[in-house]
């Protein structure tokens, strides 16, 4: 697909169908039955909800992790999808996903890592192509829908908020002995492992600014971060006017999947509350954090880059530029991976990404030197958690 609306139902490949993005989109295609229809699933090891989907969904082709990347491909490819959403975790689905947008198919990007380590190659692919890529983080599918309609060259800035995760408030002591537990109490989304811990060290807001620059073309200079507890406003744009446009909605992850499935399009409200559509549509409601609000508070900080280091860390990434960014990606991977593996402590995360880029060389953003510079910051992230479990 090159942008033409298909005559019939939209056909959607999932990759990482049994992760949240991936469950709540199919939740958002489940009430669009005219709309969509899946033609292909790639789950990772949750073989009983792949069973599930596949029941209820009946795709052409299914696949889980046991295939490997090339079960991921031929999701993405041998079901001549109209839109692929990549849902998954990490770098897995590279290849299959630079493919499908090689090929002309849209691409829902929901995965960071893909467009913090390889967006430079993606997005010159889909010019060649003619895909479109669209994001679903709620952050950048924001900046996006404010992005409609206007003039690249009248933009000033694009901004990201961020809920400030379950440390906001917490002392650098607290953070640093955190438990899993509580890096896991997430005060406002629905994510999975990997993304929660994320949010917890801020690291996702550093992603997503290397994304957001990727993605809409602004330097890291021009890319700001908000931290925004009451999650109601996600991505806003500064124009050279002096105008802000920014996106507010309920923070449900079902809003920018639905937008991004559906785009240039919106699709009807979904059947999640019982009351008439009438009183959905009241402004309170709409512009509210919770249902029958009755004040309307928006309150922005800056972030503190003292007690979340990881966003430092993603700006000097951003800053490097070349491979810099898929070092940082794969070495907070594995540092993720080993904080929940009990490892680690929360605040040696930061400690081994940082390490990591100072230990592996930053080149140019190849597809050849994007694969190494990821293989090589996995072995020296891993081989620095084992120095630190030494010691």
């Amino acid at each position: 697909m090159t942008g033409a609306q298909p005559s019939g139902p939209r056909r959607v490949a999932i990759l990482g169908s049994t992760g949240s993005i991936g469950t709540q989109a199919l939740e958002v295609i489940a009430a669009n039955p005219d709309r969509f229809t899946v033609v292909g699933l790639a789950a990772g090891k949750n073989l009983s909800r792949l069973r599930e989907q596949c029941e209820r969904f009946a795709p052409e082709i299914a696949t889980s992790a046991s295939d490997g990347p090339e079960g991921l491909r031929r999701v993405a490819i041998y079901t001549r999808p109209d839109i692929v959403l990549a849902a998954t975790d990490g770098a897995v689905a590279f290849d299959a996903v630079l493919e499908a947008i090689e090929r002309g198919t849209d691409v829902a990007v929901a995965n960071k890592e893909l467009i913090v380590a390889a967006g430079e190659v993606m997005l010159a692919a889909a010019a060649r192509s003619a895909s479109r890529i669209i994001p679903v983080d709620s952050e950048h599918s924001a900046v996006f829908q404010c992005l409609v309609g206007e003039d690249p060259l009248r933009i000033a800035a694009v901004g990201i908020t961020a809920s400030g995760g379950p440390f906001r408030t917490a002392s650098a002591q607290e953070m640093a002995e955190a438990t899993l537990e509580r890096a896991l109490a997430h005060p406002t989304w629905r994510m999975g492992t990997k993304n929660t811990i994320d949010s917890a060290t801020m690291m996702n807001k550093g992603l997503e600014a290397i994304e957001a620059s990727r993605l809409f073309g602004q330097p890291g200079e021009r890319v700001l971060i908000a931290v925004h507890p009451q999650s109601i406003v996600h991505g806003f744009v500064v124009f050279t006017d002096g105008s802000i446009k920014a996106q507010v909605c309920a923070p449900d992850m079902k809003i920018p999947i639905g937008y991004a499935l559906a785009y240039p399009d919106r699709l009807p409200p979904l059947p999640r509350d019982p009351e008439p559509f009438e009183r959905q549509l009241d402004p309170l409601r709409l512009l509210g954090a919770q249902a029958g609000v009755s004040e309307l508070r928006y309150e922005f900080e800056r972030p503190d880059l003292e007690r979340f280091p990881c966003v430092r860390l993603a700006y000097e990434a951003l800053a490097w530029g070349g491979t810099a960014p898929a070092v940082l990606s794969a070495a907070n991977e594995v540092a993720v991976r080993s904080f929940v593996e009990g490892k680690v402590r929360f605040g040696e995360i930061a400690r081994i990404i940082e390490t990591t880029l100072e230990r592996v060389a930053h080149r140019d953003a190849t597809l050849e030197y994007i694969r190494e510079a990821d293989s090589d910051a996995r072995l020296a992230a891993a081989e620095y958690v084992e120095d630190i479990r030494c010691c």
